[in-house]
């Protein structure tokens, strides 16, 4: 699971650019900031490599790693 917190969120795109299987999209609704949030538009090709985590500056996104 992928997940994108909206509400910290500033549309930068990082997530976007750095992830190498192109799970994101953005979205085409803005949250309260007025910024199109991205969402994980192709999340079975998600190989949970974690760039999108690491990269984002604002620590909205976060990957189920699925360790327990």
């Amino acid at each position: 699971m992928i997940l994108v917190d909206s509400n910290l969120c500033k549309g930068c795109d990082i997530c976007i650019i750095t992830c190498p299987k192109n799970v994101f999209a953005k979205s085409e609704n803005v949250n309260k900031k007025n910024v199109y949030v991205p969402y994980a538009a192709n999340e079975e090709a998600c190989t949970k490599c974690g760039l999108c985590e690491l990269s984002c500056p604002d620590q909205a996104v976060y990957v189920d790693h699925g360790v327990k």
